[in-house]
């Protein structure tokens, strides 16, 4: 990534020129309000003022109207004098430093003599937001106000309720302008309030002064910025936002031009740039290795050395996320089984490690993938302004954007900005590798879900592209991965209690030791044959010893004698046994026959 950076000043002369480029006429109005008189004065106000005013002149602003402790009636005639300046501008932006508070839903900026003695006073002294909006609303191409007033209310505890119900809210009020092309921008989100913060200047102003007037980048990616800067800033305690909405296109406050100039032309440069396209279209290590044997050096392997960085990145990642897992198993594996504390802990110690590992891991993929992203993103900036150019080297500066699609951008390049800006946006957590498949349809359709759009899920399209980007920050909620749990904008590891373990659900259950099986005696199972084999038996038997009787009977006396299933006698004279076989009740086995 170094070498990206030592882009040739002489190429950069001719391609951007020596000063921005201005689209219009642009104007601005700050206000910063510190000395209150019926209230603590502020100590930054008066100082974010000053910085403002001066980022805006040094970004070559026709009109840049400052003015400071102003009271009710000096505010209405400023911003009545600057509305008349924004009737032929195309870009007008007001900024505003001091104590705001929120009435019934209606924001109101405070001036320095008011004096809120009761809620009503609000709407007398106070100065509302929509008044603001009619200043700038002639403004052709951009209306921006930024609101650093997100402060406590310092009439709060003394100001009289004259109706009970009437809300007076912490903060200011979420706000959606009616006016297209307006955009909103407060120092911390509707309902939350903001820091001055430990020097001489507020948090959100130091990301305004740093961010905001960079040449070619969209006001609305610029904002990003500042809120990235901003939650590091003050440890995730005060996040900016933006209210509104653009259009597709790029709005920057200092658009980057491109002059005529003579193209420095490189007869190897088209096959060169053919051939890292087609490196870029496979997309793996050995096509990578390859590309740069042939072209070992200049631009184009820059690129290519950084893209094989981002491969590196995620493999590491792959591995190290693998080797977690692993960990975490062996861990609750030992802990299942009842074993040794000493091994218990040194299964968990190996865990802890391989999980910050493959936090590492993440981070520096992250960071590798976003660098490539804007790598990516300025070749294709550098091929539009100066066609068939192939320069020796080029920097990735933070913050450039492609202002649009040109028809050089291939369907790949195209699939990739897509889900470089899904991912920014937090839809898309895969590789930006320019393959629109499932995970990336599936991705779109999210932002479809959360952002209220209906953009065609089956290709990736410049309309797609241009609504993601419109989106100033994450639109779909933070996924996790398993045994992490969403915390704000990071995913927390899941940590159960003893005797616990994490399920598929991403759940702590209790953990189920498993005991060992005994077994159990056999039952025999009688059936109606097996009933009825029985009783045959029986009978049979039965049958046998009526008959034995009866010879027995024979044997001994000469007279045979008969039995039935009620009793025996002898048989009469004359008659004899016959054994017809059966047996049982009412079924005789003998039968006495008579001649």
């Amino acid at each position: 990534m170094r070498s990206l950076l030592g882009l040739c000043p002489l190429f950069l002369a001719l391609l951007f020129g020596a000063a921005p480029a201005l689209a219009g006429k642009r104007v601005a109005l700050v206000l910063a309000n510190s000395s209150y008189q019926y209230a603590p004065s502020l100590a930054n106000p008066v100082n974010d003022g000053a910085v403002m005013a001066k980022t805006l002149k040094d970004a070559g602003f026709e009109i840049v109207e400052s003015r400071h402790d102003l009271s009710a009636l000096e505010t209405r005639r400023v911003l009545r004098d600057f509305a008349d300046a924004t009737r032929d501008a195309d870009i007008a932006v007001v900024y505003y430093a001091g104590h705001g508070i929120e009435v019934e839903g209606s924001n109101y900026l405070i001036p320095v003599d008011a004096k809120l003695e009761r809620d009503t006073d609000v709407y007398d002294q106070g100065l509302s937001l929509d008044r603001v909006l009619v200043a700038v609303e002639p403004a052709k191409q951009l209306r921006l106000v930024i609101l650093d007033a997100c402060r406590d209310n310092p009439f709060g505890k003394t100001m009289k309720r004259t109706v009970v119900s009437r809300g007076i809210g912490r903060g200011l009020a979420q706000v959606e302008p009616n006016s297209p092309n307006t955009l909103i921008a407060y120092s911390a989100k509707a309902g939350f309030t903001a820091q001055d913060g430990d020097g001489a200047n507020s948090p959100f102003t130091m990301a305004l002064s740093k961010h905001l007037t960079t040449p070619g980048l969209d006001v609305r990616r610029a904002f990003g910025f500042v809120r990235d800067d901003v939650l590091k800033s003050t440890g995730n305690k005060q996040e900016p936002f933006v209210y509104g909405s653009l259009g597709g296109e790029d709005v920057p406050l200092v658009p980057v031009k491109a002059v005529a100039a003579a193209p420095v032309t490189n007869p190897q440069a088209a096959d060169i740039r053919r051939d890292y396209e087609l490196a870029l279209q496979v997309g793996n290590r050995p096509a990578w290795d390859a590309f740069l044997a042939q072209h070992p050096d200049g631009f184009y392997a820059n690129l290519a050395k950084l893209q094989v960085e981002k491969i590196g990145a995620e493999q590491a990642h792959a591995a190290a996320t693998e080797k977690a897992k692993q960990a975490e198993a062996e861990r609750d594996r030992l802990a299942a089984l009842g074993a040794q504390k000493d091994a218990q802990a040194r299964a968990a110690a190996d865990a802890k490690a391989a999980e910050q590992a493959q936090l590492a891991a993440q981070k520096a993929r992250e960071q590798v993938q976003q660098q490539a992203a804007a790598a990516e993103q300025q070749r294709v900036n550098l091929a539009a302004a100066a066609p068939g150019a192939a320069p020796a080297s080029t920097p990735s500066p933070a913050g450039t954007s492609v202002a649009s699609l040109t028809p050089t951008t291939t369907p790949v390049d195209l699939s990739r900005l897509v889900q470089t800006e899904l991912g920014r946006v937090g839809c898309f957590s895969g590789q930006a590798d320019g393959n629109w498949n499932t995970t990336s349809r599936r991705s779109l359709s999210q932002f479809n879900r959360y952002a209220g759009t209906r953009l065609d899920v089956k290709v990736a399209s410049t309309d797609a592209l241009d609504t993601v980007k419109s989106k100033p920050s994450r639109v779909c909620p933070l996924v996790c991965e398993h045994r992490f749990r969403a915390d704000g904008d990071k995913c927390t590891k899941i940590a159960c209690r003893e005797g616990y373990a994490i399920n598929d659900d991403n759940a702590c259950e209790k953990r189920r030791v498993a005991k060992p099986a005994t077994a159990k005696p056999a039952t025999a199972k009688r059936d109606d044959g097996d009933e009825r084999s029985a009783r045959q038996r029986r009978q049979a038997g039965g049958a046998a010893g009526i008959a034995a009787a009866a010879s027995a009977g024979r044997a001994s006396g000469g007279v045979q004698i008969f039995c039935n299933g009620g009793s025996c006698r002898p048989v009469n004279r004359g008659c004899h046994l016959e054994y017809r076989g059966g047996g049982g009740p009412g079924n005789d086995a003998n039968a006495e026959v008579c001649n």
